[in-house]
C-alpha cells in the first residue's frame, strides 16, 4: 500500500478538476481503498483528488525574471537607454493592444470550445422525439469549461498557480480544448464505502425492515373494523386470511402485465442525469400509455362482468403477496449487487453490513438487459395498481352500502388521487432527477415503499370509507377542492419550474428567474416558486394529503394518518437534503438560505 503524502487538516494547493489552476484546499480525509484525498475549498466545496493533482504549498514560489541582468533599471521595469520609446523588449514586454489582443483570443478560444463541447454533449432525446436541441446545467464538461472560462479571464491568476513554464502557456490555450475532453473521460469517481448511516444505522434498518410492513397490515386491520380508533387493536387474523396461492399468482400476473407494458416500443426514450462514472442511462417514457391499456383492460373486465370487488374481498390477501415479493426482490437485488462494479453501487446503501444494505439498497440502477428494475417498480405496478384499488373501493363501497351512486367523501378521494397519479404519469420524465433515481439504491426500503405502501397504505382513505360512509355537505366540499387544487397547483409549478431549469437554464421562458452560481457548476434559484420556500413541492404535496384526509370527515383519526405520516417523511427528506446540499455547495448554499429563510411552511419553518 503507497504511504501517504499528505496528512488530515494539512493546508496544500490542489489541482481544480479539468483545468491547470492550483487552489489553497485544506485535506478532510483520506480514503485507502481509492487512494483518494478529500478537500475543501475556501468557498466550502469538497472534492476528491488524486495524489498527482496535490502539491504542497511551499513548491509554488513566486516567479523570477529570465534576464540575467541584476541592473537595478531592467528590474524596475524602466526603459533601456539602447531602445526607443516605441519598440517593446523581446520577450519581456508587451504593448496594451497586445495584452488585450491576447485576451481576447483566449475569450474566443473558450468560446469556440465552449461551443463545441455544448453541441457535442446535449441531450439526446433530440434524435427519438424531435425535440429542440437542450444542454443540462449539469454536465461535467459544461461545470469544467464554466471554471476555466472565469479563470481565464484573471490572466494573473493563471501566472500565479500554474506549475509549467511561462512559455508554454500559448500551448496550453491551443490545446484546451482536447484537455477538457480527456478530463471528462478521466475523472470517473468511485463509490466509497457508506460512512453516514441513516434511520437509526444497522440497528433501525432491522427495526424498520419489521416496522414496515406491521404498520401496513395494523392499518388495513383497522380499516375492517366496526370501530376503527387507534387504541382499539384488532385481533390476529387466521393464516387463511392472510395467504392464498391463487391471489399470489394474481399478483405476479399484474406485475409482469405492467412489466410487459413498459416493454412496448412506444413513447420516447431519453437520457437520465449523469452518474458518477459519466454515463447516462436511458429510460423509455410510456407509462401514460400503460395507464391507458390498464384503464381499457380493466374497462373490458368491467364489460365482461369480472367483479373488482373479489379485489376488495381479499385485499389483506393481496397485501400480504406484495410485501413477500419486495422481500425477495430485495433479496435478488443484493445477491446481484455483490458482482456489480463499484461505480454502479449507491452512495448511501454501500456500508458493508448486509442488514442495512439491503433495507438502503447496494446497486443504484439494477437492470436486467435495458430493463430498469428500480425505474418500473417506481412508477407502474404500485402506482397504477393504486388507481385500480381506488375504483374496486368505489364499486365495494356501492355494494356494501346497497347504494346506485358512490357517496361525494368516495367521488372526492377517488378524483383527487387520480389526478396525483395521471399527473405523475404524464410528467413521467420528471422523476429522472429525483433522489429515488439519483443517489438512493434499489432495496427494501423503495421495494417495500413501491409495490406495498403506495398501494395499499395510500388507498387508506378509499378502504376506510367502504365500511365507514361519511357524508359532507356541498361548502365543506367546496372547501376541500380548493385546497386541493391550490396544493397541485404550488405542486406542479414548482417541480415543472426545478425540472426545466435543470434540464436547460437558457430557456427563455426562465430568463425572470434569478439565481447564485455555486462552485459545483449549478446554480440555485432564488426567485420564482423556489424563492417562496426551499422545497415549494413539498408544501404543495402536503396540503394535497390533507384535502385527501379531510374528504373522510372528523369521525376518526384513522383517515389522517397519511398526512401525518407524509408531513414527517418529507421533513425527514429535507432534512437530508439540508445536510447534503450544505456539503455539496458550501457557502453558496448559506446565501441561499439568507434568501429563502422557510423550509416548506412559509413565516412557519
Amino acid at each position: 500500500m503507497p504511504n501517504r503524502r499528505f496528512a488530515t487538516g494539512e493546508v496544500v494547493m490542489g489541482r481544480w478538476p479539468g483545468s491547470v489552476l492550483y487552489y489553497e484546499v485544506q485535506i478532510t480525509s483520506y480514503n485507502d481503498l481509492t487512494h483518494l484525498y478529500t478537500v475543501q475549498y475556501k468557498d466550502g466545496t469538497e472534492l476528491e483528488l488524486r495524489e498527482s493533482d496535490i502539491r504542497s504549498v511551499s513548491s509554488f514560489k513566486p516567479r523570477k525574471s529570465n534576464s540575467s541582468s541584476s541592473s537595478p533599471s531592467r528590474r524596475s521595469g524602466s526603459r533601456s537607454r539602447s531602445r526607443s520609446p516605441g519598440r517593446s523588449a523581446k520577450g519581456k514586454r508587451r504593448s496594451s493592444s497586445q495584452s488585450r489582443e491576447s485576451r481576447d483570443e483566449k475569450k474566443k478560444t473558450v468560446r469556440e470550445t465552449n461551443l463545441t463541447l455544448l453541441k457535442l454533449n446535449e441531450n439526446n432525446t433530440s434524435r427519438y422525439n424531435g425535440e429542440p436541441d437542450s444542454t443540462e446545467r449539469n454536465d461535467t464538461s459544461y461545470k469544467i469549461l464554466q471554471k476555466v472560462e472565469s479563470e481565464l479571464e484573471i490572466g494573473h491568476v493563471l501566472d500565479k498557480h500554474t506549475l509549467h513554464p511561462r512559455r508554454q502557456k500559448k500551448k496550453e490555450e491551443i490545446f484546451l480544448e482536447e484537455r477538457v475532453f480527456e478530463t471528462v473521460k478521466t475523472t470517473e469517481k468511485v463509490t466509497t464505502e457508506t460512512k453516514e448511516l441513516e434511520f437509526g444505522g444497522r440497528i433501525g434498518a432491522f427495526c424498520m425492515i419489521f416496522f414496515l410492513p406491521a404498520t401496513a397490515f395494523y392499518l388495513l386491520l383497522m380499516c375492517k373494523q366496526e370501530d376503527p380508533s387507534v387504541m382499539n387493536f384488532p385481533p390476529l387474523p387466521a393464516f387463511d386470511s392472510l395467504w392464498e396461492t391463487r391471489v399470489f399468482g394474481v399478483f405476479l400476473l399484474w406485475f409482469f402485465l405492467q412489466a410487459l407494458f413498459s416493454l412496448l416500443p412506444v413513447g420516447k426514450v431519453v437520457e437520465g442525469m449523469p452518474l458518477l462514472n459519466g454515463r447516462r442511462l436511458q429510460y423509455r417514457i410510456n407509462g401514460f400509455y400503460a395507464f391507458v391499456l390498464t384503464a381499457a383492460a380493466v374497462g373490458n373486465s368491467l364489460y365482461f362482468e369480472i367483479e373488482l370487488h373479489y379485489l376488495y374481498d381479499h385485499f389483506l390477501q393481496f397485501a400480504v403477496s406484495a410485501a413477500i415479493f419486495s422481500l425477495l426482490l430485495s433479496l435478488y437485488l443484493y445477491a446481484r449487487s455483490l458482482k456489480a462494479p463499484k461505480e454502479e453501487l449507491s452512495p448511501g446503501g454501500n456500508s458493508g453490513n448486509f442488514v442495512y444494505d439491503l433495507f438502503i439498497g447496494r446497486e443504484l440502477n439494477p437492470r436486467i438487459g435495458n430493463f430498469d428494475l428500480k425505474y418500473f417498480c417506481e412508477m407502474r405496478p404500485g402506482l397504477i395498481g393504486w388507481v385500480v384499488i381506488n375504483l374496486a373501493m368505489l364499486l365495494a363501497e356501492m355494494k356494501v352500502q346497497n347504494h346506485n351512486v358512490p357517496s361525494l367523501s368516495m367521488i372526492l378521494v377517488n378524483s383527487f388521487q387520480l389526478l396525483y397519479v395521471v399527473d405523475a404519469l404524464w410528467n413521467e420524465e420528471a422523476i429522472l432527477t429525483t433522489r429515488d433515481i439519483t443517489h438512493d439504491g434499489f432495496g427494501f426500503m423503495l421495494a417495500f415503499g413501491d409495490l406495498v405502501w403506495i398501494p395499499f397504505v395510500y388507498s387508506l382513505q378509499a378502504f376506510y370509507l367502504v365500511n365507514h360512509p361519511t357524508e359532507i355537505s356541498w361548502p365543506i366540499a367546496s372547501a376541500i377542492i380548493i385546497l386541493n387544487i391550490s396544493g397541485y397547483y404550488i405542486f406542479r409549478g414548482a417541480n415543472s419550474q426545478k425540472n426545466a431549469f435543470r434540464r436547460n437554464p437558457n430557456d427563455p421562458k426562465l430568463a425572470h428567474l434569478k439565481c447564485i452560481p455555486t462552485a459545483a457548476g449549478k446554480s440555485l434559484l432564488v426567485t420564482g416558486w423556489w424563492g417562496l420556500v426551499r422545497h415549494p413541492n413539498y408544501l404543495g404535496d402536503i396540503m394535497m394529503a390533507l384535502a385527501w384526509s379531510l374528504s373522510c370527515g372528523f369521525n376518526h383519526i384513522l383517515p389522517y394518518f397519511y398526512v401525518i405520516y407524509f408531513t414527517c417523511l418529507l421533513i425527514h427528506r429535507e432534512a437530508c437534503d439540508e445536510h447534503q446540499c450544505k456539503k455539496k455547495y458550501g457557502l453558496a448554499w448559506e446565501r441561499y438560505c439568507q434568501r429563502v429563510p422557510y423550509r416548506i411552511f412559509p413565516y412557519i419553518y
